[in-house]
């Protein structure tokens, strides 16, 4: 399985940006797909989910009303549409896979329960 993660950019604060998360493999569908980031000095931070399905969405509420994540499973990819940027959310942005497990449902917010991770793509929002 492999992610490759792009979009980021710089862009000023009340901006948006539109990352991708493009997936290889034939069992996309099964897996939990998440977005992370990590600030210099800061450790990785969960940012938004959504399962397999797509039916269900989560958020950390510091993006909470400002990000939007979907999926397009035909094309195997992940989208956050992040608008309203603000400086704070300076960060590189990881995507990242793991089945859609009951378990997985309860820990999504853990860096630690994802299975595969994309590169990252660095998002810089200037004030």
């Amino acid at each position: 399985v492999q992610l490759q993660a792009s979009g980021g950019g710089l862009v000023q604060a009340g901006g948006s940006l539109r990352l991708s998360c493009a997936r290889s493999g034939r069992t996309y569908s099964r897996y939990l797909m998440g977005w992370f980031r990590q600030a210099p000095g800061k450790e990785r931070e969960f940012v938004a989910a959504i399962t397999a399905g797509g039916g269900r969405t989560y958020y950390a509420d510091s993006v909470k009303g400002r990000f939007t994540i979907s999926r397009d499973n035909a094309n195997n990819t992940v989208y956050l549409q992040m608008n309203s940027l603000k400086p704070e959310d300076t960060a590189v942005y990881y995507c990242a896979a793991g089945l859609d497990t009951l378990d997985m449902r309860l820990a999504f917010r853990d860096s630690r329960y994802y299975d595969y991770w994309g590169q990252g793509t660095q998002v810089t929002v200037s004030s």
